[in-house]
């Protein structure tokens, strides 16, 4: 049927029918004219109580600007136009949406998140194109059971409402990839959760929840699992089964052990804070050669095994808030970035070396290593090496840690007895942080081929030097607390490089060279001068997941930033921008760049 003969009321002077004019006020015809030709309507924030009826029939009735102009361009045909497929009507005081939704049946997203809704209408069944439904921040005590005729969602959320349970035949929604059950009242979750086979992030957060279904190890394809702060006392040994899981969080429940995970090769994150759990074993870590970030604050922790070591990718271990008394010296071996100890009764580690940072507790714990070789006067006391100007070098962490530590000394310059001392030893890691260098040593580059892990903070460098450029296999680099306001465009030649952190330097902008490294996991810019990004060029960055900004010159965030959406880590902090507000910040990263992408222009 064409929208002529769609209309509901009759113009005596044309013989059209035309829309109705019941919106004007609160929707400009301009916007509902824009919105024919692109197809999206953008109505956030805009103090509704009810949705316009001329919204719903936008895609029925004949506009008004029709009687105003009867000779039409090719591009002002009307009854040629788009039909509606995105509608924006979040930040509202929507209390109820009408049957009429049904008259919309192109939309692919409805959003109407931040409202006052307590109910769905039936005909939401209509929308059969639909691919994502944002309901979140509602008054939602039950889902119609006609939700479950979108099987062409991806995407659904329904955090912040107040459901208590999923209404049955669910798992046809079985082309689900992201789904957000977060902050409601559920209790249990439906063994046929199971069913959405190609889920990838499911967040079951800030319920109720004592138990999880074991069918729920059947998700083969879930990345993302987040249980965080429900009740919790037992996770199903199913669930390490899940071959394609990363991230997996189970904060703040009543767990008391950990199951193994044989089958999580891929687990990159496991967060398990703020439980009951006594006791860590090897059968807990053999199994984890992924992971990145292993979170056991306030727990009730005893010790931690010396097959700690087996996790050699480990970056971040909390064990702040336990019960340990002491640490294996083998913990030394790891390449952490961060070590948390707060809060436990250690009694081998003095409280001033805890409180010098994470650096110097792994080297005091390297210093204790008893090798295991023939004997130790064959392994330390004649490879040990005392220098001129009291330059002595670690030659024991040469060999066995491959590291070269020449940190700590408040030298200007990196004496050559130091690179004389690696000779044909395999070198990793490069420390020469809290020194008073104001160049980089030319003799880094003996190290070229072997170098990954380069740490020259805490110094006083100015400019990096084309030297540094050419360590083609790093993929950490620290040059926190220096002189820095810019960067070589030559730094593009570092193609393995994962993380870099500038903080505490004088950038006033995001240096360009980064945005032409594609493998940046981790860009750490915090208290510097930085007063603008380019969201575009950040969204070509597609393995950038952390972004660090806290403590800037940033006047306004850029609404285009939202689409970023590998960012798990977004952190704004201390900036003078007005928008968004602290309140949104609180609510973490997702909650950001949904923020930002509403608010792009249509």
């Amino acid at each position: 049927m064409s929208r002529l003969q769609r209309g509901t009321e009759r113009d005596t002077r044309t013989g059209f029918r035309t829309e109705r004019r019941d919106c004007s006020a609160s929707v400009p015809q301009g916007l509902l004219k824009a919105a024919r030709k692109s197809g999206q309507l953008n109505l956030s924030g805009r103090n509704l109580s009810e949705v316009p009826q001329c919204v719903w029939r936008i895609n029925v009735d004949i506009p008004e600007e029709a009687n105003q102009n009867l000779s039409f361009s090719a591009t002002e045909r009307w009854w040629d136009q788009t039909d509606l497929t995105k509608l924006i009507l979040s930040n509202n005081k929507l209390q109820s949406l009408t049957d009429d939704l049904r008259l919309l049946p192109a939309l692919t997203v409805l959003d109407i998140h931040d409202n006052q809704l307590t109910s769905l209408p039936s005909a939401i069944r209509e929308l059969e194109n639909l691919q994502k439904l944002n309901v979140s921040h509602n008054k939602l005590k039950l889902l119609p059971e006609e939700i479950t005729n979108l099987r062409n969602l991806k995407g659904l959320y329904l955090q912040h409402n107040e459901l208590t349970c999923i209404p049955e035949g669910f798992e046809q929604l079985f082309n689900l990839e992201d789904l957000d059950l977060s902050n409601n009242h559920l209790t249990t979750v439906p063994a046929s959760f199971s069913y959405l086979f190609n889920l990838v992030r499911l967040n079951l957060s800030s319920n109720q929840l004592k138990n999880l279904p074991a069918e729920i190890g059947g998700m083969k394809r879930l990345k993302h699992l987040d249980c965080n702060s429900n009740l919790l006392e037992t996770i199903p040994p199913e669930l390490a089964g899940m071959e394609s899981l990363e991230l997996l969080y189970l904060q703040r429940n009543k767990l008391r052990f950990l199951p193994a995970f044989p089958s999580c090769k891929l687990l990159k994150e496991l967060h398990v804070g703020e439980n009951q759990i006594e006791m860590l074993g090897a059968e807990h870590l053999k199994h984890l050669n992924s992971i990145l970030v292993l979170d056991l604050r306030d727990n009730k922790l005893k010790s931690v095994p010396d097959e700690i070591t087996l996790l050699q990718s480990l970056e971040r271990l909390d064990l702040s808030n336990n019960d340990i008394s002491s640490l294996p010296y083998s913990l030394g071996k790891l390449h952490l970035k961060l070590l948390a100890l707060e809060g436990n009764p250690l009694r081998t580690i003095r409280r001033e070396i805890i409180n010098k940072g994470t650096q110097e507790v792994l080297k005091y714990l390297r210093s204790k290593i008893k090798d295991d070789g023939p004997s130790q006067s064959d392994s330390v006391i004649e490879t040990a090496m005392t220098l001129p100007s009291e330059c002595r070098v670690n030659v024991h962490a040469i060999i066995t840690l491959k590291i070269l530590d020449y940190s700590d000394k408040q030298t200007t310059l990196i004496p050559d007895e130091v690179f004389d001392a690696v000779k044909s030893n395999i070198i990793t890691s490069i420390n020469f942080s809290k020194n008073q260098l104001c160049e980089i040593p030319k003799r880094i580059l003996e190290l070229k081929d072997m170098a990954s892990d380069v740490n020259l903070s805490f110094n006083k460098l100015s400019f990096i030097s084309l030297e540094l450029c050419m360590l083609q296999k790093l993929t950490f680099l620290d040059l926190r607390n220096n002189f820095l306001n810019s960067l070589p465009e030559e730094m593009q030649s570092l193609i393995r490089l994962q993380t870099i952190n500038l903080s505490f330097n004088r950038f006033k902008i995001l240096p360009e060279v980064l945005y032409h490294i594609p493998t940046l996991e981790t860009i750490l810019i915090s208290n510097n001068q930085v007063g603008s990004v380019d969201p575009e060029k950040l969204k070509t960055m597609g393995n950038l997941i952390t972004l660090d900004l806290q403590n800037n010159d940033l006047l306004q965030i850029p609404p285009e930033l939202g689409n970023c959406v590998n960012l798990r880590t977004l952190l704004l902090d201390g900036n003078p921008f007005r928008v968004p507000r602290a309140a949104i910040l609180m609510k973490g990263t997702a909650a950001i760049l949904e923020y930002l992408r509403d608010r792009i222009p249509a």
